[in-house]
């Protein structure tokens, strides 16, 4: 029955392809216009929210002197003989055109047969409403500016498959406000972020995407061939170490806002590109960087809450049915403390048993593992989910930091923190480690892990640790998940909802 059914939906959709392609020939030239000025004489359209902004408080049955033209895609059409009634939808919304036999020439109004749902067409015509009050265009000329070859969706109004939604974007956001509303909230996080870096003199740059040693993160990198120079390459999976060169090469305050990619899972919280904020002040360290974090996150809700319909000036957001406050300060916990109040024992690095305390908490570890790498797995199995309110969880493992200072207060631990939200890790900061030696001895270290079997590590860079061997001041870095940071601001389900063309595997048809 389901190969049947499959059958049918294959047969019917051929019939609509072949119906439009009717269409086209009967079209001819008028199917794909040049432009607004070519089909109509008007350089721009008026947007549907102008218009219902100046006139959407008018009364039934009136039409105002006003002409305008409008540009869209049409989403619904209802023939009435004399009257076709069309809803255009354009970036900011919708609104309806009236197309009267006796108000359009009978060449014009019986090309009206042609409009199929999807169809982009341009109309002029009279601001006014009906007699329900309906906000309308009254239309005098139309021109057809992109014929539809394909349908829509079957319902209109939304694709209601996740799946699909990712895969086909363009629907999704033909169909539905919420993608374009997280597209807009997307470009209000980033402008934010920038202003903030900006007033406080950071300077913004651009690294290299493909690199010979792709460092700065425990990731497994994508890997291509360069054919002209001969040598391998890597898409990079992190902004650091270019970064931290700049702070050698005396750039004191620095950023990049780029994507980042890594050769690993997909869910919730991971797609294989990503974007990330990266910031280095020279003579700062992790308590800078936990104030400057602090601001970027209370800034970027203020510019997100409005194209969400929040009040800006409220730091309350909601998040899984519940709420959030962003309101600084933020809490501070040590990873430390956290791990032992979840176990319900005093935590340290120096216990012989953690792998015994591991396997009483259901956390599986490896052989390989240290104790800092064990501790971490407590907290992230342990701990991190439950996190809801704004934490900073502070001073990490010396042994899973290789690129942090080690804490001034106890060598066995690092400056290192994370900002977690709604049990999601949105930010990694440092007071950075500048001394080469150490940093070599880190990255030496990743290698013999490497060897041991651990599969993500930290490649040893010297090029890196040559620069570093000139000098970087003391400084203090921050990573900002772009795609996290929204998907708390706008509560949205996953990452998968905000990247508008997310990782997929490919479909059959592919």
């Amino acid at each position: 029955m389901a190969e049947q059914g499959d059958a049918e939906r294959r047969s019917r959709e051929e019939e609509v392809l072949l119906a439009r392609r009717e269409s086209l020939e009967r079209l001819g030239d008028k199917a794909f216009a040049i432009s607004l000025q070519e089909a109509l004489g008007v350089d721009e359209p008026t947007s549907t929210s102008a218009i219902r902004e100046r006139f959407g408080s008018l009364p039934p049955d009136r039409r105002e002197d006003a002409s305008v033209t409008v540009a869209g895609r049409v989403v619904l059409k209802r023939d009435m003989g004399k009257l076709k009634f069309l809803t255009l939808r354009d970036g900011s919304g919708d609104v309806q055109l009236v197309c009267n036999r006796s108000e359009l020439d009978e060449q014009s109004f019986a090309l009206l047969d042609e409009v199929d749902l999807g169809d982009i067409i341009a109309a002029t015509g009279q601001v006014g409403t009906t007699r329900r009050g309906e906000l309308s265009i009254f239309v005098e000329r139309w021109a057809m500016l992109t014929k539809s070859l394909r349908p829509l969706p079957e319902k209109w109004h939304g694709l209601k498959d996740p799946d699909l939604q990712q895969r086909r974007r363009y629907l999704h956001l033909i169909a539905d406000e919420t993608p374009r509303r997280y597209l807009a909230a997307r470009a209000a996080l980033l402008r934010a972020l920038r202003e903030v870096l900006h007033e406080r003199g950071f300077v913004e740059f651009e690294g290299p995407m493909l690199q010979t040693v792709a460092g700065g993160a425990n990731a497994r990198p994508f890997t291509t061939f360069h054919e002209a120079l001969g040598i391998e390459t890597k898409l990079r999976i992190s902004l650091e170490l270019y970064l931290k060169r700049l702070l050698v090469g005396g750039i004191e305050r620095v950023y990049e806002l780029g994507r980042n990619f890594r050769n690993e899972g997909i869910d919730r919280d991971h797609n294989p590109e990503f974007t990330m904020l990266e910031a280095y002040q020279a003579y700062g360290d992790y308590a800078t960087m936990m104030e400057l974090t602090e601001v970027l996150v209370r800034e970027s809700a203020r510019a997100v809450s409005p194209v969400m319909g929040r009040d800006p000036d409220t730091l309350t957001i909601p998040w899984r049915g519940g709420e959030i406050d962003l309101t600084p300060p933020f809490r501070r916990l040590t990873m430390l403390d956290a791990v032992s109040s979840a176990t319900g024992e005093q935590i340290t690095l120096d216990r012989s048993d953690l792998p015994a305390i591991a396997e009483r908490h259901g956390v599986p570890t490896d052989d390989v593992w240290g104790p800092g790498k064990i501790v971490v797995e407590l907290f992230e199995k342990l701990v991190e989910d439950t996190i809801t309110e704004p934490t900073f969880l502070c001073d990490f493992p010396r042994e899973v930091s290789p690129l942090a200072r080690p804490h001034r207060s106890n060598p066995d631990l690092t400056e290192h923190f994370d900002l977690i939200i709604g049990g999601v890790e949105l930010v990694t900061a440092f007071s950075e480690l500048t001394d080469p030696l150490e940093q070599r001895a880190k990255l030496e270290l990743q290698q013999q892990l490497k060897a041991a079997g651990v599969e993500e590590t930290h490649p040893l860079d010297e090029d890196f640790l040559r620069a570093l061997e000139h000098g970087m001041p003391p400084a203090g870095g921050l990573g900002l998940g772009i795609d996290r940071l929204l998907m708390v601001l706008v509560d949205a389900p996953s990452l998968r909802d905000l990247i508008m063309f997310p990782t997929h595997r490919l479909e059959a048809t592919d």
